[in-house]
Order: C-alpha cells, then sequence, then structure tokens
C-alpha cells in the first residue's frame, strides 16, 4: 500500500524526483571527490560517470534508448536534463560576470574562440578520417562534435548525417568534457589560469561549457563565470561555422 501510494507521488512529481535523485547523485560524487580524490577530479566529473552508469543500466533493463529515463520511477530525469534546463543553467553564469573583466580580455578572447573551434574540429575530422569516415558529412560532424556535443549533432542533422554518426560526434565532446574536466586543475598552475582574463581565453580554446565549468570550479570558484562565458560563445559560434564554412571547406578538400 506504501509502495503504491509512493509510485503515485512519485509518478505526478516527476520532475521534483528527477531533482531529487540528480541532488543524491551530486551529493554522494561531492562525498567521493573530498575524501578519495582530495578534491582534485571535480565532483561533477564523477557525476557525469554515475550518470553513463546508470544510463547504461536503465538502457540495459528496459532496452529503451532513454537510458535511465526509459523507467518510470525515473522518466523526471529526461525532463530534467532537457535542452530548455540546460541551456537555462548555461546562461544563468554570465550573472556572475564583471563586465570590466570581460572586457579586458579584448582581441585575445576573439582569437581563442576562433583557434579552439578550429583546431577541435580539425583534430576530430582528421581522426574520423583515420578510421575510415572519408565523407564530407561524416568528417564534418565528428569533427563538430569534437568541439562540442551540443555542435556535433545540431551541425549532423543540418547537412544530413546518419544517426550512428551524430552518436559518435556526441561521444567525441562528451569524452572532451571530461577530460577538460579533470584535467584543468593539473594544468592550472603550468598555464598561469588563476586570473578572469586567462579564464575566459581558457574557456574559448576548449570550449566545452560543462567541462571548462567544472574543471575551473575546482581549480578557482571564482573563475567559473569567464570560462563559462567564453565556452558558451564557443557553442553558438561552432553552431554557426560547422554546418557551414567548415561544411563547405571540408566537401572542397575531399572532393565531395
Amino acid at each position: 500500500m506504501i509502495a503504491e501510494t509512493f509510485m503515485k507521488v512519485i509518478d505526478k512529481n516527476s520532475l521534483l524526483a528527477g531533482f531529487a535523485i540528480i541532488g543524491a547523485i551530486m551529493l554522494i560524487a561531492q562525498l567521493v571527490s573530498r575524501y578519495l580524490t582530495g578534491g582534485r577530479v571535480h565532483a561533477s566529473a564523477i557525476a557525469i560517470f554515475f550518470g553513463l552508469v546508470l544510463a547504461w543500466f536503465g538502457g540495459l533493463h528496459t532496452g529503451g534508448s532513454k537510458g535511465l529515463a526509459d523507467v518510470p520511477l525515473f522518466a523526471g530525469v529526461a525532463v530534467m536534463g532537457g535542452a530548455m534546463l540546460r541551456d537555462f543553467a548555461i546562461i544563468a553564469t554570465a550573472f556572475g560576470v564583471d563586465v570590466r573583466q570581460l572586457k579586458g580580455a579584448g582581441l585575445a578572447g576573439v582569437i581563442s574562440l576562433l583557434l579552439g573551434v578550429l583546431v577541435s574540429f580539425i583534430v576530430g575530422a582528421a581522426i574520423a578520417y583515420a578510421f575510415g569516415y572519408t565523407d564530407a558529412v561524416s568528417m564534418t560532424t565528428i569533427g563538430a562534435g569534437a568541439a562540442t556535443y551540443i555542435v556535433g549533432p545540431v551541425t549532423g542533422a543540418a547537412i544530413g548525417a546518419s544517426s550512428d554518426v551524430m552518436a559518435l560526434s556526441i561521444a567525441a565532446g562528451l569524452i572532451k568534457s571530461i577530460l577538460v574536466m579533470v584535467g584543468t586543475p593539473f594544468v592550472a598552475k603550468w598555464i598561469q589560469l588563476n586570473n578572469a582574463q586567462t579564464a575566459i581565453v581558457y574557456g574559448g580554446l576548449m570550449g566545452t561549457t560543462s567541462g571548462v565549468a567544472g574543471g575551473l570550479a575546482a581549480t578557482d570558484a571564482r573563475l567559473v563565470p569567464y570560462g563559462a562565458m567564453t565556452a558558451t560563445f564557443y557553442t553558438g559560434l561552432g553552431c554557426l561555422l560547422c554546418p557551414s564554412v567548415l561544411f563547405l571547406a571540408t566537401r572542397a578538400v575531399m572532393g565531395g
């Protein structure tokens, strides 16, 4: 009786249940980060790992395509992880920015954005080619995914890539995000990542908003809004350049 009542409450308040589930995962990740890694690996990276494991178990159990959200008890996770709340969280980081510091990046910030998109795209497209994806559509989609896991599927949908290739582009972007999130605290001292200007440039070069935000949070939480700001611009720039200029360039090089 109690179980039935509980399930009815969860079913009618799926989004609230989603928040509770994610909150519990983040709490566990925070404890693991603090006591097992000494704070060197940010809790967000650990939570992403937990999320991937849970998604695998959810998909395996139900045979579905939405991971944990395929289980009725956890349906609210799909809403919480949707594009609307994701974009709201990204935009919200802008409110922590000091405009004077943002202007200080100037030309360096713009150059970092362009270089970040171009280098990530070229590396991703080259790896795609090395693994046998030699057509311009696949190379462009996977190259875009190497920029971010948002740019990849946006580009693939625009130029007609297959679902398999778009899935690879998302995987490439997710791996990049985790690497940036985990690696940032270890390289921060070497690249003098200790002020707003360098955080802005770093965000422009790396591009992955979640990776930059998590990595900077583990380095110095005060730097998060600055890195996330240019990383957000990076996503928009990638969505503009990859399915247009960079796709045409790739098709010209590959001959079709």
